[in-house]
């Protein structure tokens, strides 16, 4: 038995499965050249706006999201201390207090000279109080593995943490943009109210010289309606955008934020580093990866049930019909025991174990492949559409230019009378789509660039309180 024990701390070593992975490439397919400068952490300041910085700090402080994936580090954590306890032994202290009758032929005795043979009986108090040790050898590895199960789940919810608060950074990133171009769309919208009421204006007065037909006033006041309608459901865009920014940054019902009065210039394109370095960097492949080998250390502990099982107990304390004699040493007593238990037949429940155990291997495999997968499409796409989004905008700026002068021309040719009014119409809702389409890609390519950060697994990575327990497990 002390040979045993002396095993008891060993460990069966466990590997990590392997998935089915695509050769990395040097540099990603998008990316214009190899670049090995770290990604950034805090990227949301290289958009030069205090007001955005002041926000997602906010947001990841105070969002219920972030919270919750808080008390789950929490409880993980918990959870892996209770998994590791089993491994050692447990002490427990008893007190017990008993009355007890029982009759003399019980013991087999026989009072003599009783005639009518009456059963004699007696009653009696015990005290115990007693120190309990009971203690499972690991003999075979399967607690550790139960207790590095845990660890790795721990490990996948922190990993977890990282990933919530990196989405509500870019979700509260990306809903300022939303309000602060929501904002600047109204602008438009009402300059175009403005200048097409103008326009009605002047028409009217033409039809009412005589200069100008009845139906040209009709039309410049349908479009003049039409610029109204934009005008309210750009409102309305702008009342979704605030009430979700609000709840982010958990600022209902007060809604007092801050926002910048038009959207942010272009930062440069940030550093992408290596594919390589992002199986390291991405929160959500790091919780795969951790949930994979959780996965592997529970099928080790389920192969190592068909295993005997060693525990040792023992027992010592003090035993009296008195309670004044419970810490009398004269009434000391002990006792020590061994168990060995190997399962014979448990109607298949271990063998059906292992194969539930391997499917949750197989499941955790496939799904690290696929979060793998999804992350390297997600930076080839976003810097695909960084570049894409680039020429769109150039392309849109110079048709919005185009469009104001053509409407210029328009009027000047209608009022001399060698251009229909409908032309004149016409260019003035090209040159408002033009502009208003170009805000939007202008936001599209903010999003993309907080896309590409996100996919790129940037934010929060040297933040050392990114964690509740700081990566740390005991035992009590």
């Amino acid at each position: 038995m002390l040979a045993l024990t002396a095993l008891a701390g060993c460990t069966t070593a466990q590997s990590t499965p392997q998935a089915n992975l695509p050769e990395l490439p040097a540099a990603f397919i998008a990316a214009d050249s190899l670049q090995t400068e770290p990604v950034d952490s805090d990227w949301w300041t290289r958009f030069d706006d205090p007001q955005l910085a002041v926000l997602v700090n906010r947001a990841v402080s105070d969002n219920p999201s972030v919270g919750m994936a808080l008390a789950r580090v929490a409880q993980a954590q918990a959870r892996a201390r209770i998994a590791g306890s089993d491994r050692y032994p447990q002490l427990d202290l008893a007190l017990s207090a008993s009355r007890q009758q029982q009759s003399l032929a019980s013991l087999g005795i026989v009072l003599p000279g009783t005639e009518d043979e009456t059963d004699e009986t007696f009653t009696y108090d015990t005290f115990q109080l007693s120190a309990q040790v009971s203690w499972e050898l690991d003999l075979w590895g399967k607690l550790s593995s139960q207790t590095a199960a845990a660890r790795a789940d721990f490990l996948a919810s922190e990993a977890n943490l990282l990933a919530a608060r990196q989405l509500i950074a870019a979700q509260t990133a990306r809903t300022y943009f939303e309000t602060i171009e929501a904002n600047q769309q109204i602008e438009l919208a009402q300059s175009t109210v403005d200048a097409f009421a103008e326009s009605a204006r002047q028409i009217g007065n033409r039809v009412q010289v005589g200069r100008a037909a009845p139906n040209e006033s009709y039309l410049a006041n349908s479009n003049l309606q039409s610029a109204r309608a934009e005008l309210e459901r750009r409102n309305q865009q702008r009342a979704r955008a605030l009430r979700k920014l609000d709840a982010l940054v958990r600022a209902y019902p007060d809604g007092e934020v801050a926002l910048a009065e038009a959207l942010p210039e272009m930062p440069p394109a940030p550093p992408v580093g290596l594919p390589s370095n992002l199986l390291e960097r991405r929160p959500d492949i790091l919780a795969a990866r951790a949930r994979l080998t959780a996965a592997g250390y529970r099928l080790t502990a389920a192969e190592r049930s068909f295993l005997p099982q060693i525990a040792l107990t023992g027992s010592a304390g003090t035993a009296s019909t008195d309670i004044a004699n419970i810490f009398d040493p004269d009434f000391f007593i002990w006792s020590v025991a061994g168990r060995l238990l190997q399962p014979v037949f448990q109607g298949g429940r271990l063998r059906a174990q292992v194969a539930a155990r391997e499917g949750e291997r197989d499941e955790a495999v496939e799904a690290f492949a696929d979060v793998v997968l999804t992350a390297f499409s997600e930076v080839e796409i976003a810097l695909a559409l960084d570049a894409y989004l680039a020429r769109q905008e150039a392309a849109l700026a110079e048709a919005a230019r185009e469009a104001e002068r053509s409407v210029e021309v328009a009027f000047n040719r209608y009022y001399v009378g060698k251009e229909q009014f409908l032309t004149v119409i016409e260019g003035q809702q090209r040159a408002y789509d033009a502009r208003s389409t170009l805000l939007s890609v202008r936001r599209a390519r903010l999003d993309n660039r907080v896309a590409l950060h996100l996919a790129l697994g940037g934010g929060f990575a040297d933040d050392p309180d990114q964690s509740a327990s700081g990566n740390s497990i005991g035992s009590r």
